[in-house]
């Protein structure tokens, strides 16, 4: 089963590569209207200039993850070291005959390797939805440039459906036919809808009642605002955005939920006599002793995969 999801997410990869990096797919090329208000805003520039760098915007999106969830996790195994939780009933989990991984290095490659998985795919339907549509940006006629005389667009009401009417640089035009969904925007509320639903989850109420939402809030309040930086600089439609971030959101939703299958919620031990009154002593005991019996005979990790049992 390794074998297969590691052969799943080379081909994922491989598909990223051919959509971003090579010229084997090219988008559907739309015709336009002549002077078309919506697509005659200044000519923004290359990305590199935008507030939001496309090195930034990738750095934190590759980089936040593998920092936060790693020292989510390294603080859950020192908290959990030396009581009887998570981690205290085997300090190993066996994977085959011969190999013994600690639970938290497990439960960290588990986590990013389903995040890393969706950053792709969400990358992948991103492009899907670029070349198919081949929807304009919003300065698309700065960079296209075309001959109004020649297309007889007295008529500001005229279309134009020919593909080779654009006189200027291939490549910015080719940028400008690429626009939705916003990739931007999907990347970013990716990462940060994952990364929320996983800090919700694994801090909750232990960190304080505010931590959480707190961090949560404003890794979703970052990337909203940079789907509306695109807006701003005239480099995207808000449909645009929209449809990027509802991709990017949807996608991490889903893992979270059906993949990683994070928030299945735990069986909560009773609390003991002494906190409830002698009145139901008989009641909670016996649920506390199926539930060392419980925690003595499998060895329980959270997260994805099966419960091995431990002979």
């Amino acid at each position: 089963m390794l074998y297969f999801q590691v052969v799943i997410l080379a081909g994922t990869v491989m598909l990223v590569y051919y959509c971003e990096f090579t010229d084997t797919f090219s988008p559907a090329e739309q015709g336009f209207i002549c002077r078309d208000p919506a697509l005659t805003k200044p000519d923004p520039g290359p990305e590199q200039n935008s507030r939001i760098q496309p090195v930034i915007l990738y750095s934190v999106v590759g980089g936040l993850p593998v920092v936060l969830i790693s020292g989510v996790e390294v603080v859950i195994f020192l908290l959990h070291y030396n009581s009887n939780n998570l981690y205290d009933q085997e300090k190993i989990v066996v994977m085959g005959d011969c190999c013994y991984v600690n639970p938290m290095v497990r439960r960290t490659f588990r986590f990013l390797g389903v995040y890393v998985f969706g950053l792709f795919a969400t990358d992948i339907f991103v492009n899907a939805g670029q070349l198919v549509t081949g929807s304009l940006a919003p300065y698309f006629l700065s960079v296209c440039q075309p001959n109004y005389t020649a297309l007889s667009c007295q008529d500001m009401a005229h279309f134009v459906s020919q593909s080779d009417v654009c006189t200027g640089d291939p490549d910015d035009v080719l940028r400008a036919r690429k626009t939705f969904p916003c990739k931007e925007a999907a990347l970013s509320l990716y990462t940060a809808v994952y990364l929320a639903m996983y800090a919700m989850s694994c801090i909750g109420s232990s960190g304080g009642r505010l931590t959480g939402p707190l961090l949560s809030f404003s890794l979703v309040s970052l990337a909203v605002l940079t789907g509306v930086n695109r807006v701003a600089e005239y480099r995207n439609h808000w449909s645009d955005v929209i449809a990027g971030q509802a991709i990017g959101g949807l996608s991490a939703a889903f893992l979270v939920v059906f993949v990683v299958q994070y928030f299945r919620k735990r069986a909560v031990i009773s609390p003991s006599p002494s906190d409830t009154g002698t009145a139901d002593t008989d009641e909670v005991s016996p649920r506390i002793n199926h539930t060392m019996e419980t925690c003595s005979k499998y060895m329980v990790t959270q997260g994805p995969g099966p419960v091995t049992e431990v002979t």
